[in-house]
């Protein structure tokens, strides 16, 4: 139940916060009603510590440097790895699999807007053929793996307070992409309200707080407060495989990288790829203090990120977070209670806000303060982290971008790409260009092959062989 309204009005008052309230007497009943429930979603004593030491204070976030190392991590066997020990790790989270370990942890709070789309992002249509959309992508690879473990598989989709609806909706509309729904489980991402920077609350509209999402990081309280890690305490679950929304190339469930996980008794494991370059937006994998951190190619000094290595010739600092994980479930606990969390991150913003008097303001630079949490922050804290290698042809390309690079066309001719090498491998030509972009239309569900490995099986098993010059779209399940 919600606190009453005085007991609210008191404590914002004695917060220095009280101006939140300061236009209520011209709201309807509903309209302040739902102002006090955004402002009880507030946690005042949290706020002002981080008033106190991002805001106040100089609000220069310096990034401590000293002692930073390259991490090292586990390459792929193809690339120098130990070809025996990838085939003890994926024996090892293949057995996971089986007993019902692992469930899927989906990051899915943003909406279309950078793709020119009216939607949640994980509706958006993202196939080159089919046009399924995310979210469909990634259920027809839980479909596929929970039918080739014998376990149907959890998932956890995290949404914000803007998309939850839509995002439920969607599900109902397509039937929950064949998956039992009570094996589908959403909750909100947290909010964090933003302030200006005095550090006094920004109220959006007269009866509303300027509210935004507390960053991906806020997904392990959100887990937490949603009771998510209680339901998979009691189904059995122990171990997230994460991964955000608008990457549908990622190996959702990659009994590999579970394995090497659990083998190594990690509580956080994450992929890499190497920089494609130095300028490459991705963050950097490093040890510092004997601890694993991941440092932001902005917070990374470019010298720093053109060094290479004498010997190899490649980028020393080569290790590119693409933000897959695999995550303890008491790890996410431990995380996401107490004050010795993950610690928020500044971000000077321009916040649409009211003036003293009520009237609109839309303001040209930055005039406030969000607050955000990032999950790699809990690195540092995990016991024996691992960084594994991938291959980005098989697990990275992302949509962010309507043009250009990460677009919907960059990830439509790399999901082509991909199908494409599956065929070759499998002894069918395929002809393209210099990039192994195919000639032509190419689609494979993940319930026909996930990988090269089911793809093959499924595709020995046609009789006749389909004719794949004039295009191909596969969704024969493969069991």
């Amino acid at each position: 139940m919600p606190q009453a309204l005085d007991a609210i009005l008191e404590s914002f008052h004695r917060a220095g916060q009280g101006h939140v309230f300061a236009f209520a007497d011209r709201l309807g009943p509903e309209a302040r009603a739902r102002l006090v429930a955004e402002a009880s979603e507030v946690d005042l004593a949290e706020l002002d510590r981080l008033v106190s030491t991002l805001v106040r204070s100089s609000g220069a976030q310096s990034v401590d440097l000293e002692g930073l190392l390259p991490a090292p991590y586990e390459r792929l066997p193809g690339n120098g790895g130990d070809a025996a020990a990838w085939a003890k790790a994926r024996a090892a989270g293949e057995a996971a699999l089986r007993a019902g370990r692992v469930a899927a942890f989906t990051v899915a709070g943003g909406q279309g807007t950078r793709l020119g789309y009216d939607g949640p992002k994980g509706t958006f249509p993202v196939t080159p053929v089919r046009r399924c959309s995310l979210f469909q992508v990634f259920a027809e690879k839980l479909r596929a793996a929970g039918l080739h473990y014998d376990r149907p598989i959890h998932w956890f989709i995290m949404t914000s307070h803007q998309n939850h609806a839509a995002t439920e909706a969607f599900f109902l509309e397509n039937g929950h992409f064949g998956l039992d729904p009570s094996r589908v489980h959403f909750f909100r991402q947290g909010r964090m309200p933003a302030v200006d920077f005095s550090g006094k609350i920004l109220l959006e509209t007269q009866g509303s707080l300027a509210l935004s999402p507390d960053g991906h990081g806020g997904s392990l309280r959100a887990l937490a407060r949603s009771g998510a890690l209680d339901l998979m305490q009691e189904e059995g679950i122990d171990t997230l495989s994460y991964f955000q929304v608008d990457n549908p190339l990622v190996r959702s469930i990659d009994p590999a990288f579970i394995g090497w996980h659990l083998l190594r008794g990690s509580e956080m494991s994450s992929k890499m790829v190497p920089k494609a370059y130095p300028e490459e937006k991705l963050g950097h994998f490093c040890v510092q203090k004997g601890r694993l951190v991941v440092i932001e190619y902005s917070d990374l000094p470019m010298e720093l990120q053109r060094e290479r290595d004498t010997a190899t010739g490649s980028l020393r600092y080569e290790a590119g977070s693409i933000a897959i994980h695999i995550i303890d479930r008491e790890f996410v606990r431990r995380m996401a209670g107490g004050t010795g969390g993950l610690p928020f991150h500044r971000a000077d913003k321009k916040i649409a806000t009211v003036d003293a008097s009520g009237a609109e303001v839309r303001p040209a630079k930055a005039n406030g303060v969000k607050f955000e949490l990032f999950v790699f922050d809990a690195l540092p804290f995990a016991r024996n982290p691992v960084v594994i290698e991938t291959a980005r042809a098989d697990d990275f390309s992302p949509v962010k971008n309507a043009e250009g690079v990460d677009s919907p066309a960059t990830c439509r001719a790399d999901q082509m790409r991909q199908f494409g090498r599956w065929l070759a491998a499998s002894g069918v030509p395929v002809p393209g260009d210099s990039t192994g972009l195919p000639d032509f239309s190419l689609e494979v569900s993940p319930l026909f092959g996930y990988d090269e490995e089911t793809f093959r099986e499924a595709w020995s098993r046609l009789d006749p062989k389909p004719d794949v010059a004039d295009g191909l779209c596969l969704t024969t399940p493969s069991k």
